[in-house]
């Protein structure tokens, strides 16, 4: 059996804030505003597992009113929802995933972010795609006043790989 979902998110940049993305800390860069540590890769791939096991969104399990959650590694969160893609049947047959932002320049970073992310979710780095593009100056995104990202995982019954 099939699975497909998609997940979506997006976070305020601002100044003293440490950059995380796919799991890396990006050094030099704006942070992005949250309750965790607002890492909007890894919300976007959590956001698909949760829609394609129909279990809702990132906020119905981790939400921001709770303490516990307050600065979380957002790769805990999603360590946590494999948990739950195992339970149910299903284990990662691909990601694929893209971040919208003006700058920093990602693709440096995009390997350690597949690396990170792979190892957090114990599956093969190429069922794990991480692209990035810029909105060439257009919307919140372009003004350098966010970043967005998007992802779109398909599960297929069976045990998670070893």
């Amino acid at each position: 059996m099939l699975r497909v979902g998609f997940g979506y998110d997006a976070h305020r940049l601002v100044p003293d804030r440490t950059l995380v993305l796919g799991g890396v800390e990006i050094p030099g860069a704006q942070g992005l505003l949250g309750h965790s540590d607002a890492d909007v890769l890894t919300h976007a791939i959590i956001d698909a597992l949760l829609g394609a096991l129909c279990r809702g969104d990132i906020g119905q399990h981790f939400p921001d009113k709770n303490q516990a959650y307050k600065n979380i590694r957002s790769v805990v969160m999603l360590k946590e929802v494999i948990k739950w893609v195992a339970e149910d049947g299903y284990r990662i047959n691909n990601i694929d995933s893209t971040i919208v932002a003006e700058e920093p320049k990602l693709a440096p970073h995009l390997p350690a972010m597949r690396k990170a992310l792979s190892k957090a979710m114990g599956i093969s780095i190429q069922k794990l795609s991480i692209k990035a593009t810029t909105a060439e100056g257009m919307g919140f995104c372009g003004r350098k006043e966010g970043m967005e990202a998007f992802a779109f995982v398909s599960l297929v019954s069976g045990n998670m790989e070893p």
